[in-house]
């Protein structure tokens, strides 16, 4: 029988432990290197494209597609496409963010729970150390504010602690669980300060300008931070 466990924390991976805006300039560069600045273009095209199809990132998917519809016999695309699988994503945590998993992990069990394909995003936690970090407790999924039931039937708990940038899937999962979660944002990435997306859902039970604030935060303050009633919001 699963154990239960008093807290589980729960970590997105982009733009919350690591920093995937930086990622994909990279990547955009490695693409403008090796083949020009009209094929970069193309291929963001397609990545868009599957993305808004599938529902999360897939950038070995949209090289793929790429490569069919366009640049079949352009060897670059084959190179762009190890320059992913080799990138060192450990260069690109954030700071404190390994410190974070270990002092959560006195607590309770911390989880990555991400959203992603089924190669590059695991192979991206593999390598930044994310997945060693959390001793191999890794969740990924094409929707995760969807997979709240398989999450807690995993990793039961009488409270959970929610970690991530989009405010969009905090707010999925106060109103799945309520007051048993604290959604944490930090607010990090390319979105975090947009004031339209900001507008459209309600604030988290705690507000970060970056990840490695958490460390200043106890167990106490994070359970007491969640909203009091079901599907609670309040400001911060």
């Amino acid at each position: 029988m699963t154990p239960r466990h008093r807290v589980v924390f729960l970590f997105d991976v982009d733009n919350t432990l690591l920093d995937n805006d930086a990622v994909q300039a990279d990547f955009h560069d490695e693409l403008v290197r090796r083949s020009g600045a009209a094929c970069a273009e193309r291929y963001w095209a397609h990545y868009t494209e599957l993305r808004q199809e599938m529902g999360y990132a897939d950038h070995l998917g949209a090289l793929q597609r790429y490569r069919v519809r366009e640049r079949m016999y352009d060897p670059s695309v084959l190179l762009v496409a190890s320059y992913l699988l080799d990138y060192p994503f450990a260069t690109r945590l954030y700071p404190g963010a390994l410190e974070l998993l270990e002092q959560c992990g006195r607590w309770g069990p911390t989880v990555i729970l991400s959203d992603g394909d089924v190669v590059f995003q695991p192979r991206k936690v593999a390598r930044s150390g994310l997945a060693a970090a959390v001793d191999g407790r890794v969740l990924i999924y094409v929707h995760k504010e969807q997979e709240l039931k398989e999450v807690e039937s995993r990793y039961p708990a009488d409270h959970y602690v929610m970690v991530d940038d989009k405010l969009r899937i905090l707010a999925a999962v106060k109103e799945v669980w309520g007051p048993r979660v604290t959604t944490v944002f930090p607010r990090q990435g390319r979105y975090a300060h947009d004031p339209e997306i900001l507008a459209d859902f309600p604030p988290a039970d705690l507000h970060l300008e970056r990840i490695g604030d958490l460390l200043t935060y106890t167990l106490p303050t994070l359970l007491d931070a969640a909203a009091a009633t079901s599907g609670g919001r309040r400001s911060t």
